[in-house]
């Protein structure tokens, strides 16, 4: 009886240089697999074969580009979550020095990210967050500095100029703005059959973050 299955693809003969043609369509497929398998079943419990057969190769072919799991990992960090960041972080730079407009930025930036990447609240929840998380470390070292301490001192320098409600406390808006965002798109699945609400979109979760902050960051007006 035959069969018009398609069997994984093989290794290629190895050649120097970056993969090119079907040969890097490869490589991509097995990046995107792996952030589907490391964002729904964790890093930990996600197999080199699974990853494979996702993508529709042999495990042989992840070995050939990656080598093992823990520079198939570093290949994700560094070509799929990172840039991501750098992008966000460069957008913050480039808003104004108002708190919210600051603010609007972070939850804007999100959005747009969210709705490119789905997979990135599901991998902040179970690997920065969870105790354990294979990523926490990743964000204690160089997410850190890129976008929660940039966020940091731009609002005190805000609050220090009077244009930050003086009782709050400039990190733990941090805390509270990240909270605000990232966990609410992870739970989606969860409101939005809760309250029976699939009108509430993407977009309807940013303009109800920022009015919410909005009057908190208000400084208190001379009477």
């Amino acid at each position: 009886m035959s069969t018009n299955r398609k069997a994984p693809s093989s290794p290629p003969s190895r050649t120097p240089g970056r993969p090119g043609g079907e040969t890097a369509a490869q490589r991509e497929r097995l990046l995107d697999a792996a952030l589907n398998a490391f964002s729904h079943k964790g890093i930990a419990a996600s197999s080199l074969r699974g990853i494979a057969s996702e993508a529709g190769v042999t495990p042989a072919l992840v070995n050939y580009y990656f080598g093992n799991k823990t520079k198939l990992l570093a290949a994700v960090v560094e070509e799929r979550l990172l840039p991501l960041l750098m992008n966000l972080a460069q957008g913050l730079r480039q808003v104004g020095d108002q708190p919210i407009e600051l603010v609007g930025g972070f939850i804007q930036g999100m959005r747009r990210i969210v709705q490119a990447h789905p997979w990135l609240p599901p991998l902040w929840v179970r690997e920065v967050l969870c105790e354990g998380g294979g990523l926490r470390e990743l964000l204690m070292s160089r997410v850190a500095p890129l976008i929660p301490h940039l966020l940091a001192e731009r609002f005190a320098a805000a609050q220090r100029r009077g244009a930050l409600n003086p009782d709050l406390e400039p990190r733990l808006l941090v805390v509270s703005l990240i909270g605000l965002t990232l966990f609410p798109y992870a739970a989606a699945p969860i409101w939005r059959g809760l309250f029976d609400a699939p009108e509430l979109d993407d977009e309807a979760l940013a303009r109800h973050t920022l009015v919410l902050l909005e009057r908190g960051l208000e400084a208190p007006r001379a009477t």
